[in-house]
């Protein structure tokens, strides 16, 4: 336990363990292993996990209530600083700051809930090269995930979106800010847009999952959670061909830009509509 914990927390090699703990580089490792699939098995069924059809549901009236129907979430990077980065790999981990860093790609709910975590590359990339190696969409684009399905100002959708900042690429599954709005609607959404997009902010802040906001947001709304179908999607087809085709389609339904600007375009007006409303 003290290798593996010290292994991770201050990034040493396992050999280091050697002259620390007496303990070998192969027993140091297989120690790491044994760990890292305890904390596997005791927390994946509740935390380490994508959403399911009841999470989904829940995400969904959460946004809608703040006024971003279809909104899962919100997606950003960090860098996390690597102090006992090995010396003749400092070139790579090395970007915008002059410290070897690692980066964190999540995306977190209003509750601090972090249910996608990619870890691992290098600081010297940035935002758009970690989101390309990113497994963010993976079922996604393999038809696996659960339905979101949602309307705003009269347009029908099919792709839940996370709230992100200017460097992302403009895909349908992303929502920006506009940079220097020039009328009240659109300086109206971006005001709303940066406010919603905190949630990730503050998840980097402390990094740890609370679990009694879920139930408190709501207020007296009174969400019946026990009503929604908790089942997975349906099955995907076995047929390699059609497979193939659906996963193209899905590819390019996820970067699609037109979708992208008439998303934000619905999301400008709805925000606007709500705003007269109150």
């Amino acid at each position: 336990m003290t290798a593996a914990i010290k292994m991770l927390a201050y990034g040493v090699s396992a050999d280091f363990m050697d002259e620390y703990l007496r303990i070998g580089e192969s027993t140091t490792i297989k120690s790491l292993k044994k760990f890292v699939k305890a904390v596997v098995s005791i927390f994946s069924e509740e935390y380490l996990r994508s959403p399911n059809n009841n999470d989904i549901a829940r995400l969904l009236v959460v946004g809608q209530h703040r006024g971003f129907p279809g909104m899962l979430g919100s997606i950003d990077c960090m860098h996390w600083k690597w102090k006992n980065c090995p010396s003749k790999w400092k070139g790579q981990y090395i970007g915008h700051t002059h410290d070897p860093t690692i980066i964190l790609e999540i995306v977190a709910s209003y509750d601090l809930w972090i249910w996608h975590a990619f870890f691992g590359l290098p600081g010297s990339h940035n935002d758009i090269n970690v989101i390309e190696r990113s497994s963010v969409f993976s079922e996604l684009a393999e038809g696996r995930a659960p339905p979101v399905n949602y309307s705003i100002n009269g347009n029908d959708y099919s792709m839940g979106y996370y709230l992100a900042d200017g460097i992302y690429p403009s895909w349908a599954t992303f929502v920006k800010t506009i940079p220097a709005p020039q009328d009240r609607k659109r300086q109206h959404f971006a005001s709303a847009q940066e406010a919603a997009r905190k949630d990730v902010e503050r998840a980097f802040g402390v990094l740890q999952i609370c679990n009694y906001e879920r139930h408190t947001y709501l207020g007296e709304n009174n969400f019946d959670y026990d009503q929604i179908d908790n089942n997975g999607p349906e099955p995907v087809s076995h047929n390699p061909t059609c497979n193939l085709m659906q996963f193209i389609e899905r590819h390019n339904s996820i970067r699609d830009r037109g979708i992208h600007s008439q998303l934000q375009a619905d999301l400008v007006e709805h925000l606007w509509q709500l705003q007269g409303q109150s």
